[in-house]
């Protein structure tokens, strides 16, 4: 397990970048704790998996340096950096056992025979394939193959981490849910240093303690999944974190009320912002209030989705989502009030910090 810190890492697949534009990864500079599990949640193309990518040695930055527990292992190899990793697609060994999948990698660094033995029936009793020990992987499901590849893992105590590539993205709904548990479990048991790519928001909030949130090739924010709920620091993380996500509501600035059209919004303090910034409010549609008091709205669709109720609506020309109790009342006359604890304000789409 190790400490994992990345210093001033910038990335480009140009020969010769020229300016910011051409850097798939932006500056990162952050360090990861020893034992902690972390995901990196962001859409296709955001920079995640070559972030991935540097930290496994798969590819070498354009710039910065990467370090292992204070180490410089930017010019190292994968192997050299004692890394396991779990991909979007596990590669089996169709032809051995499902016991010589798990033992594979031990061998090869000429581990005891009993101490592999003791290791590997030790992992598959904990991912729920010790019935199968003795049978070829050739014919296993998608789950068991991808249960293999996670052994293959969690069965060296001597990794400094394991990365995680899109590990259940071909796994079906309810293996999913499975697997991410016994995958937290494992983390609790063993403390290893894990990071984990996803694109799936229930993915990254289920199993990591930290959430690593990349838009266009930079991290926008880091933090609990419920500080990305409450306290979005960029508009970005509102919208993709949250089903359904943030209402941006664009607004501007009177003093401690934000305008949008002939409505006001009274805001729980002030904020300096720059001149000819963009403002926008945020509020999740679990803090929009729904009644007779208020402002003014016309509803345009109600989804009923079990326990509660979507309401989507028209708030001065803008599109405004709204989350209700199922069996709540509808007004004939619609009104909608903010709860002030669940207000953020940006300026050219980042989180401005509001003074009482």
């Amino acid at each position: 397990m190790a400490r994992i810190d990345l210093d001033h890492i910038k990335h480009s697949y140009l020969a010769r970048p020229k300016s910011e534009a051409d850097y798939a990864l932006k500056e990162v500079h952050h360090s990861w704790d020893d034992g902690g599990a972390y995901a990196l949640l962001g859409p296709s193309g955001c920079g995640k998996t070559t972030l991935l990518g540097l930290i496994s040695g798969l590819i070498q930055p354009t710039m910065g340096r990467i370090l292992f527990d204070g180490e410089d292992v930017t010019e190292l190899s994968t192997e050299g950096r004692n890394i396991a990793q779990v991909f979007q697609f596990p590669v089996i060994y169709d032809t051995m056992t499902v016991h010589d999948n798990l033992a594979f990698p031990l061998r090869n660094r000429r581990v005891p025979e009993a101490e592999v033995d003791r290791r590997v029936r030790e992992i598959l009793e904990m991912i729920g394939l010790g019935d199968r020990a003795n049978k070829r992987a050739r014919g296993l499901t998608a789950d068991q193959k991808q249960k293999i590849s996670l052994g293959r893992g969690l069965v060296r105590s001597d990794v400094n981490a394991i990365l995680f590539d899109e590990p259940l993205t071909v796994i079906d709904p309810h293996m999913k849910w499975v697997l991410r548990g016994q995958l937290k479990q494992l983390h609790r048991r063993f403390g290893f240093t894990m990071v984990y790519v996803t694109h799936d928001q229930t993915e990254a909030l289920t199993f990591a303690d930290t959430v690593v949130v990349m838009f266009d090739g930079q991290i926008v924010q880091i933090g609990t999944p419920s500080e990305l709920f409450e306290r979005p620091k960029h508009t970005f993380v509102g919208y993709f974190i949250g089903s359904p996500g943030m209402n941006v509501l664009p607004v501007s600035l009177e003093g401690r009320v934000a305008a949008l059209g002939a409505a006001r919004i009274e805001l729980p303090g002030g904020a300096e912002v720059g001149k000819g910034s963009k403002t926008e409010l945020g509020i999740r549609p679990e803090y929009v209030r729904l009644g007779r008091a208020g402002m003014p709205v016309a509803i345009s669709k109600i989804e009923d989705v079990g326990r509660r109720k979507v309401v989507h609506a028209m708030l001065e020309g803008q599109d405004l989502t709204m989350i209700v109790p199922e069996h709540a009342e509808i007004p004939a006359d619609p009104h909608v009030s903010f709860d002030p604890a669940g207000i953020n304000l940006y300026a050219d789409s980042w989180r401005l910090e509001l003074r009482s």
